[in-house]
């Protein structure tokens, strides 16, 4: 009997043997480190704890208003920072447009059917919205000419309701092809003459807050392999506009180690139809790779679809530079304390200084047992809260936006920090969490910047900073079937968790998101 069996023992041994050794190869070939893939599995076995909110951050409670008489000192200390190169403005631009146009996308896969804005639902009425205001997009003249090229009329699909045929031309590659191009390279803005992207926007934005003394701009955009020749194609020709700047623009992909292995709801690792493992993009903290190795100094982050035509700039300049001149007066303060305490131990009148400076401006929680702890103490617990990153976050009045809010944190010391918190983060089935996030006063709008360099202008190693544990798991579909994918630690959220943060009021003028396309409707984004 053992002889009989022994072949097919042999065959499945020899099986398991390939099957070890393909896995093996489709993870070296991943990109992604087999430690790294280990650690996901045992995470999506384990789970993630949930964030524990003290309190929202509010005006005076760790949200800070800069009077209006500070603005002009706070500016003239920008432009001084400015004027010797040390700003850089980073723009994640990589996400695609797909979202922006989900409803019409839904309605061109409406099969054969001639009117395919029938029905009351939600995307026939989206779609409804979007045909009658037609003429009002900034690629309304773009749409018209590429239709004309192809022997179509726009005015006359309109005036027969031929809707099919003008969402061809809108979303596929015979036209203009939106449902696949980047978010940035969708024109946003119409004006006299041109019209402008996303891209246009932010380097008319590099131009006011990110250019020297000697005229250098310097913008770094991430992008999307698939994308990047048509985008620096599209952004060099930007360039020409201005030819009194010298623009330093450099570009970066998302690193394909920090991809994740995505699993099943059983968490074994999840297979494609072509029965490969599938790796996929760990979400915007993937991105903090990249701004950790551009090693830049003052970095505004600022994300790609939050930009406005010129008429209404004037808000947006004035609180970036206020914003920026805040962090260098408050990094110059803090680099001070960092260079004393490395000489020597402060009095007690100088730690008490200290002090006063990490709570009221800095938003430090000082330990419980501060008042007993000696002066050596003292000085350590300084030497470490003053020599971190630093960021100063932009936060609008929460107008009922998705999205991440600033709140006071919990740590695993027990002491309360402020931070960017996403509803995904917070455990909801928790009454009094779940009311703590419903009653945040203000929204996060991407609206920061950084300094990542320490006392001695050397960059900070901003991956030793990441709280590793405010990652999420959430769950997603490939060939109609469900999956569970990794997320990694937000870029503003987890990956910037042990920055020295500091929450100020903006106002929300300076927040004009695109989510969808009919967004573009609104008055902030017409002529």
């Amino acid at each position: 009997m053992n002889e009989i069996n022994r072949p097919h023992s042999m065959e499945a041994r020899e099986n398991l043997l390939r099957e070890a050794e393909n896995v093996l190869q489709q993870i070296m070939d991943s990109g992604v480190a087999e430690d790294s893939i280990a650690e996901q599995m045992q995470r999506f076995k384990a789970g993630f704890a949930f964030t524990r909110l003290a309190r929202p951050c509010t005006p005076g409670d760790g949200i800070k208003r800069i009077p209006v008489e500070d603005r002009p000192r706070l500016i003239s200390v920008f432009h001084r920072a400015m004027g010797v190169g040390r700003v850089t403005k980073f723009v994640p631009a990589s996400g695609a447009a797909t979202r922006m146009f989900k409803s019409l996308l839904a309605l061109y896969g409406r099969g054969d059917q001639e009117d395919c804005l029938q029905g009351e639902d939600a995307d026939s009425l989206f779609g409804k919205v979007f045909f009658a205001s037609l003429d009002k997009f900034a690629f309304y003249g773009e749409l018209a000419d590429v239709m004309d090229n192809n022997g179509v009329s726009l005015a006359h699909c309109l005036a027969n309701a031929d809707y099919k045929t003008i969402l061809r031309y809108t979303l596929k590659p015979e036209g203009l092809n939106y449902g696949q191009l980047p978010k940035g390279l969708i024109p946003f803005h119409k004006y006299k003459k041109v019209s402008r992207t996303p891209f246009a926007e932010h380097v008319a934005e590099a131009v006011e807050y990110a250019t020297d003394n000697q005229g250098k701009a310097r913008i770094h955009f991430t992008v999307g392999p698939e994308h990047r020749q048509a985008i620096e194609k599209h952004v060099s020709r930007i360039l020409t506009s201005y030819p009194d700047i010298r623009f330093e623009v450099s570009y970066s992909e998302q690193k394909t180690q920090t991809n994740t292995i995505a699993v099943d709801l059983s968490n074994e690792g999840f297979r494609s139809r072509d029965g490969k493992l599938l790796f996929r993009p760990a979400g915007h903290g993937a991105l903090l790779v990249n701004l950790n190795e551009l090693q830049a100094d003052l970095v505004f982050l600022k994300n790609i679809d939050n930009v406005v035509p010129d008429r209404l700039k004037g808000d947006t300049f004035e609180f970036k530079k206020v914003l920026g001149g805040l962090l260098v007066e408050l990094q110059n303060k803090t680099f001070d304390y960092v260079r004393l305490l490395k000489r020597s131990l402060p009095d007690g009148k100088m730690l008490s200084a200290m002090a006063e400076f990490a709570v009221s401006d800095l938003s430090i929680v000082l330990p419980e047992n501060y008042a007993h702890m000696t002066g050596e103490e003292k000085a350590e617990f300084f030497s470490v809260m003053f020599n971190r990153p630093m960021r100063i976050c932009g936060m609008v009045k929460n107008q009922g936006d998705p999205g991440g809010g600033p709140f006071w944190v919990y740590g695993t010391n027990g002491l309360a920090t402020p931070q960017i918190v996403e509803k995904s983060q917070v455990d909801l089935d928790d009454s009094s969490q779940a009311a703590c996030l419903a009653s945040a006063t203000h929204f996060n709008p991407v609206d920061i910047v950084c300094g990542v360099r320490d006392s001695e202008g050397r960059p900070f190693d901003l991956m030793e900073r990441i709280d590793e544990e405010t990652g999420f798991i959430s769950i997603k579909s490939k060939d109609g079937q469900e999956l569970k994918a990794l997320e990694l630690p937000g870029l503003w959220n987890g990956s910037m968790a042990d920055w020295i943060t500091v929450f100020v009021e903006v106002p929300l003028s300076t927040f004009s998101p695109v989510k969808t396309v009919n967004d573009l409707l609104k008055p902030e984004h017409q002529p």
